[in-house]
């Protein structure tokens, strides 16, 4: 059986867990950089400081973990043990996530959320950045 975690260690644990610059995130950096479009990064004025900011556009990417945000995929679950500490946090992630896209959208903001999950097909999620830029693929 596994040992339990003390506060202190799964304190230690999240504060590892990165919030911004994350491998997902990075490879839609670099993806949407080698389109030649340029972006701002996380933008403390808007809701939800959204990963990349298309100014001009009035655009803006969100690049969320599949776990973090419940995706439903796979990796989207809630996990089998401790349900009552788990459940109450991702719920409360997600409806965050919706308040800040209406928040968004009700300002004129056009947004796109990309999945972790959705990272792994990379020609289709160049697809649907170009698309989404209005940029030549």
């Amino acid at each position: 059986m596994a040992d339990k975690l003390t506060p202190q260690q799964r304190s230690a644990n999240m504060a590892r867990i990165r919030a911004k610059d994350t491998k997902p995130e990075m490879l839609v950096r670099r993806m949407v950089h080698g389109m030649g479009v340029r972006y701002r990064l996380h933008r403390k004025d808007l809701p939800g400081k959204p990963d990349l900011v298309f100014g001009p556009r009035r655009k803006v990417i969100f690049v969320h973990g599949c776990f973090w945000h419940l995706h439903a995929c796979r990796d989207g679950r809630i996990p089998a043990s401790r349900r009552d500490y788990w459940a109450p946090k991702l719920q409360r992630n997600a409806e965050r996530d919706a308040e800040h896209l209406a928040a968004l959208r009700a300002a004129g903001w056009q947004v796109l959320i990309v999945w972790e999950c959705e990272t792994k097909d990379l020609a289709a999620l160049q697809s649907r950045l170009a698309e989404f830029l209005e940029t030549e693929e």
